[in-house]
């Protein structure tokens, strides 16, 4: 976060504060103070007439936070450096707008303990006006919190909280984060002066970048004597106190990439000692036992390959780490809520789709049954139709047959009526003709009968057609559902396997510098055993032998340096060599 944005933070507060009926204003008076005091704490110099110049042209009442903004950012924040204490500074903005927001009868911390809670909020919230901060970094503070106090973290009773929480809202403001640690919720079973202690180390290290503080023993640059001091890391430097009240600060240790920690044998009666190494000056180091002289020179070594990497403090890139992590889960979660969106629209626009096919359905259907129900009618209509012909020609029928069976037994009696029953017979051929015409009727009737049932199953296949292509439809739209389920769970499983990769980066680191320690050990001992290696050589050798008078002759030069030994001696030597050699060749 850069040094602006930090600043920024505390000013909100002190600005919103002093909005006293909350309509987003201040009068310029206020602001006069406000300014004024800015400059005060951060030591820039003031120019009162820079305000009046800034807001001539506004004299109609007070100034908003928009229009306060330009003037704060160009005769104030462009001017600051960073050489005032921002301790300092904080608490003047805490002064500011604590008694406004804070009613600390009801809670269990002072007023600095409720102030380092703050400064903690300023930290950890979101770079968004109103600041609020989320869940995650409400989680990652109070475990911070319950490892300080010594406690153990209750993930159920944290769990309880965030469903509470989220049936409200999904993040708290600074005051209702004090409320929250003052109230005691988290920290059952603490005393008051746990809690405070507590704080204090979370404040410690997230606001003041201590990343390791505790007593040690450290030796003397001029009387060699060892004193206890109280030691304290940071990112770029170790200072070192008296007591660790922090009252009496004896020096500093500045660290930089070239600066080195390595452990050291005991010796003078103390034991766990470490040196650290730096351009000024070497500093030896005694810990109260080989555990934290192991923390402690990995923290050194920490701090020096984070300054060789110019990377910031832990804590702080792993806070930038989750908010880029929280900004990839909100882009990829609005991602997938736009193409859930999408899908919703374009299931809609299917859903329209089939209903409309639906109702063509039903419209056919009812088109089909109203078209059956007139064929039926039509059918029921001939087939009465031809009943009552059929009824009527047996009728017929039986009175031609009474009536030929009468003729028949009347024929000689009335001969006479020949001539009727001629005309009788004519009448009898055209009800004949009548029924050769009404089976013609009737096989017509037949024809239609047969045309409107291939009609019907005709209309049948287009009814299982329409009802096909539906189910097609609708088997389409759940398969594009379940792809989209599949690449939720592949980008879910991707961030899981991207989180054990980075779990099992950080245990091969620490494997390294294993590794590296051992090696540096190694080395160590191969560079002591070098040196009592060379010193034996060189006592075989004779170089330690007391120089006499050599001759006057020629000097010889051999590996040892000018006249290491005279022309007798070396041949002397060479006889010796030639003699072994020659022992040697008869062996073989």
């Amino acid at each position: 976060m850069a040094l602006r944005d930090e600043l920024l933070k505390s000013i909100w507060h002190a600005f919103t504060a002093l909005d006293v009926d909350k309509s987003g204003k201040v009068s310029k008076s206020q602001l006069k103070v406000l300014s004024h005091n800015l400059c005060t704490v951060m030591k820039i110099p003031h120019d009162p007439v820079a305000l009046e110049e800034h807001f001539k042209d506004d004299d109609e009442g007070p100034v908003s936070n928009q229009g306060y903004m330009p003037y704060l950012n160009k005769f104030i924040l462009d001017k600051v450096t960073d050489n005032f204490d921002r301790q300092d500074f904080n608490k003047m903005c805490w002064t500011l707008c604590f008694r406004k927001n804070l009613d600390q009868n009801q809670l269990l911390i002072s007023n600095d303990d409720a102030f380092k809670i703050w400064s903690i909020f300023n930290f950890l919230s979101e770079d968004r006006y109103p600041l609020t901060m989320v869940t995650e970094e409400i989680e990652y503070f109070l475990r911070k919190l319950t490892e300080a106090m010594g406690g153990s973290w209750v993930e159920e009773r944290f769990e309880d909280y965030k469903m509470q929480l989220n049936s409200k809202q999904k993040s708290l403001n600074a005051w209702e984060l004090i409320v929250l640690v003052g109230s005691g919720h988290f920290s059952k079973g603490m005393d008051r002066q746990t809690l405070s202690m507590g704080i204090n180390e979370v404040y410690q290290e997230l606001i003041m970048d201590v990343l390791k503080q505790g007593y040690m023993m450290k030796k003397g640059h001029k009387r060699k004597n060892w004193t206890e001091r109280w030691f304290m890391l940071k990112p770029n430097s170790i200072s070192y106190y008296v007591s660790e009240d922090l009252a009496e600060k004896k020096g500093d240790i500045l660290l930089d990439g070239n600066c080195s920690v390595e452990a050291l044998q005991d010796k003078d009666g103390k034991k766990c000692l470490f040196l650290i190494k730096s351009l000024q000056k070497s500093f030896e180091i005694s810990a109260s036992d080989k555990k934290k002289k192991l923390e402690w020179i990995q923290a050194v070594q920490t701090c020096v390959s984070l300054l060789r990497q110019g990377r910031p403090a832990p804590h702080r890139e792993a806070r930038q780490k989750r908010r880029e992590l929280r900004l990839k889960q909100q882009a990829e979660q609005e991602e997938l809520e736009l193409r859930m969106s999408e899908l919703q629209t374009a299931n809609e626009a299917k859903q329209l789709e089939l209903e409309n096919m639906r109702k063509a359905l039903e419209e056919a259907a009812t088109n089909a049954a109203e078209e059956e129900r007139r064929r039926l009618e039509t059918q029921t209509e001939l087939q009465d139709r031809y009943r009552i012909d059929l009824e009527r020609e047996k009728t017929v029928r039986q009175q031609m047959e009474e009536q030929v069976a009468q003729k028949s037994t009347e024929l000689e009696q009335y001969l006479q009526r020949v001539q009727e029953l001629e005309d009788m017979y004519h009448q009898l051929e055209d009800a004949l003709e009548d029924e050769r015409r009404a089976r013609q009727d009737e096989e017509a009737v037949r024809r239609l009968q047969a045309r409107l049932l291939e009609e019907e199953a005709t209309k049948r296949i287009e009814l299982e057609e329409f009802h096909l292509r539906q189910q097609r439809a609708i088997s389409e739209t759940e398969a594009e559902k379940q792809e989209l389920e599949k690449a939720r769970l592949a980008k879910e499983s991707a961030l899981q396997a991207a989180m054990k990769q980075l779990e099992q980066l950080e245990q091969e680191r620490q494997g390294a510098l294993e590794q590296y320690q051992a090696v540096m050990k190694k080395l160590e001992d191969a560079t002591n055993n070098t040196k009592t290696w060379k010193h034996k050589v060189a006592e075989h050798e004779g170089m330690l032998r007391l120089i006499q008078p050599g001759s006057k002759g020629q000097q010889m030069i051999t590996n040892w340096g000018p006249a290491a030994f005279s022309d007798a001696e070396l041949s002397l030597r060479q006889k010796k060599w030639q003699e072994k050699k020659n022992q040697t060749t008869q062996a073989q």
